[in-house]
């Protein structure tokens, strides 16, 4: 990537840090992901071969370093003191999307499987039962597509294919809806008593079920929101000083 050839602290990172896909590389290494097929998990529309040369770019940097790994030996990528310090960049980025982006969604955005993917990663593994609980999620309006939750705490397996367990609940929705409970803007108790999510199976399990699903950790920002309009940020928040 050509640099911007200013001596500018900000325009050193940017170079660094707003390279496409760069932003969602540090999401997915903070969220845990380690092994390239983890991070193309996270970002199904990344090609291999930027993915590859945007992850050598942020070795270069300094951002990440390669590990092998110690059962499989393949490469794992693990941020660097350098990349740490990132996380409150990409979690304040995150929030000021939630309180002034995320209502323009575009049915693109509906990216079926980022969201489940962002949904598993969201599990409230500490109110999961001892036992192994297996949910199908059905989506009957993008071709009955299917997707499976292997939750057996402390670990959660998201899966493509039927895996041969016992499946304990079947869960049935739209896409939208679906979206609307992970982004926080509906409850989810409140989408299966209305009928918008369906879930059957073990009787105990569905009524518990809701406290295992987790919303986005971005929903904690808030949205600033008044009478419908969006609030400036007050002149405390915006400071008076020059930021750079």
């Amino acid at each position: 990537m050509r640099g911007y050839a200013q001596i500018c602290p900000l325009a050193k990172a940017a170079e660094v840090f707003a390279q496409r896909w760069t932003p969602l590389i540090l999401r997915e290494l903070f969220n845990g992901s380690h092994r390239f097929s983890e991070l193309r998990q996270g970002m199904p529309l990344v090609s291999q071969t930027l993915l590859v040369q945007r992850l050598r770019s942020l070795e270069h940097a300094g951002v990440i370093e390669r590990r092998r790994s110690v059962d499989r030996g393949a490469s794992e990528y693990h941020l660097t003191p350098a990349g740490e310090e990132l996380r409150p960049v990409i979690e304040w980025l995150a929030g000021w999307g939630y309180r002034w982006a995320i209502n323009r969604l575009s049915p693109e955005d509906l990216e079926l499987g980022s969201l489940m993917w962002f949904i598993s990663r969201e599990i409230q593994v500490d109110r999961l039962p001892s036992r192994r609980v297996v949910v199908q999620f059905e989506f009957p309006k993008e071709r009955k597509r299917l997707y499976w939750l292997v939750l057996n705490r402390p670990n959660v397996d998201l899966c493509l294919t039927d895996l041969g367990f016992e499946t304990d609940l079947f869960v049935t929705a739209d896409t939208e809806v679906l979206a609307s409970v992970y982004l926080g803007r509906i409850d989810l108790r409140e989408a299966i008593q209305q009928g918008l999510i369906v879930v059957e199976g073990n009787g105990d399990l569905a009524r518990v079920f809701p406290e295992w699903i987790g919303i986005t950790p971005a929903a904690r920002f808030g949205r600033l929101l008044i009478a419908g309009k969006r609030r400036a940020p007050d002149a405390a928040v915006r400071g008076r000083q020059p930021a750079f």
